[in-house]
């Protein structure tokens, strides 16, 4: 499978005490440059998070962004009443009253005063992130998938150059023994023309020469089998993105070698076309994986 490096994915999991929310970005990039954006209390995902990035990317920069939306009623200004504690300040106080000559009712609002009585609730940090690196996993896989998708379309515009520079090359091949005769005919009539003593010999090593100067059967050989190994290449699928680039090098070294060998106007326009759609197609393999 082919795979882009440009690509989003935004999971939101809701929970008892709220919701969480991650958006990952990812774009082309050499090498696998992760950045990592988390509250304070979610540090500790970190080592975890990269770890996952490694197993299930190769290159790209990934932005991974973490949003908590803690409930009012889950928040840690909630208070809680210790009950075991407060039985025993309960006991404790009748226990004195009954020493009293006039003893106080017991004030409710005392009782809350007492420390320890009234608890902060607080969430459970490790479910918290247990539940926070779940949701990572299900919004990396949606970034993967999308990967995936645009890595789909951009093998299809590849696949659709390719096609073309085969079309050119066997057009320029099949062309390669008319434009041969054509310069052949045309040194003959020149040479008429100068009405000059015509050595046979003579003018047949110039046409020997300019048929080896025009030769580019070795060129069209190496383009067919770049082409081929590029869609070998992108049926294997994988992490090719650098593999692509050196064989659009490949191709581009054979193009400006044709457009060199270039005898007539038709040859020269091949060699252009060929180059423009190897940067088209270079263009593209930029993006992926």
């Amino acid at each position: 499978m082919i795979r882009s490096m440009t690509a989003f994915a935004r999971h939101s999991s809701q929970q008892d005490w709220g919701s969480l929310v991650w958006e990952l970005r990812s774009v082309n990039h050499r090498y696998l440059e992760p950045s990592l954006k988390l509250p304070e209390a979610m540090r500790a995902l970190e080592p975890a998070m990269r770890d996952k990035l490694r197993k299930q990317l190769s290159r790209g920069k990934v932005e991974c962004g973490l949003r908590l939306h803690i409930q009012s009623q889950h928040a840690s200004e909630q208070l809680n009443i210790n009950q075991s504690l407060l039985a025993q300040v309960i006991s404790a106080s009748e226990a004195i009253q009954q020493q009293l000559q006039q003893p106080a009712p017991l004030d409710a609002l005392q009782l809350m005063q007492w420390p320890g009585v009234l608890e902060e609730s607080t969430l459970d940090n490790d479910a918290l992130q247990q539940q926070a690196l779940e949701a990572f996993q299900i919004a990396l896989t949606q970034l993967n998938e999308s990967r995936e998708r645009e890595g789909a379309e951009l093998k299809q515009i590849i696949v659709q150059r390719l096609d073309a520079i085969d079309a050119i090359t066997a057009s320029v091949r099949e062309q390669m023994p008319q434009i041969l005769a054509a310069q052949k005919t045309k040194i003959q009539e020149r040479m008429a023309e100068l009405a000059a003593e015509l050595n046979p010999e003579r003018v047949e090593q110039e046409i020997v020469l300019l048929a080896q100067k025009a030769d580019v059967d070795e060129e069209l050989d190496r383009l067919v089998t770049h082409v081929n190994e590029v869609r070998r290449v992108l049926k294997k699928g994988g992490a090719c993105g650098r593999r692509l680039d050196f064989l659009m090098q490949e191709l581009n070294r054979e193009a400006n070698t044709l457009s060199s060998k270039a005898i007539v106007s038709d040859s020269t326009q091949a060699a252009v076309e060929l180059k423009v759609l190897i940067e088209q197609m270079r263009e593209q393999i930029q993006n992926i994986e």
